[in-house]
């Protein structure tokens, strides 16, 4: 997988834990521990995402 196609995955996965996030924290009675979780994910995801586009 090259360095583009990984960081296009890493967006998209990005983007879809952003979207999860939202649809939860505006559900009634949302899970925070799942929010939490997913908003660590995506802290890592971002992270990966920087360490890859320094290395271009």
């Amino acid at each position: 997988m090259s360095k583009e196609d990984r960081l296009d995955s890493l967006r998209a996965r990005h983007r879809s834990l952003e979207e999860a996030i939202d649809m939860e924290s505006h559900r009634p009675f949302p899970n925070s521990d799942l929010v939490s979780d997913w908003k660590r994910q995506k802290l890592r995801i971002k992270d990966e995402i920087a360490l890859i586009e320094q290395t271009r």
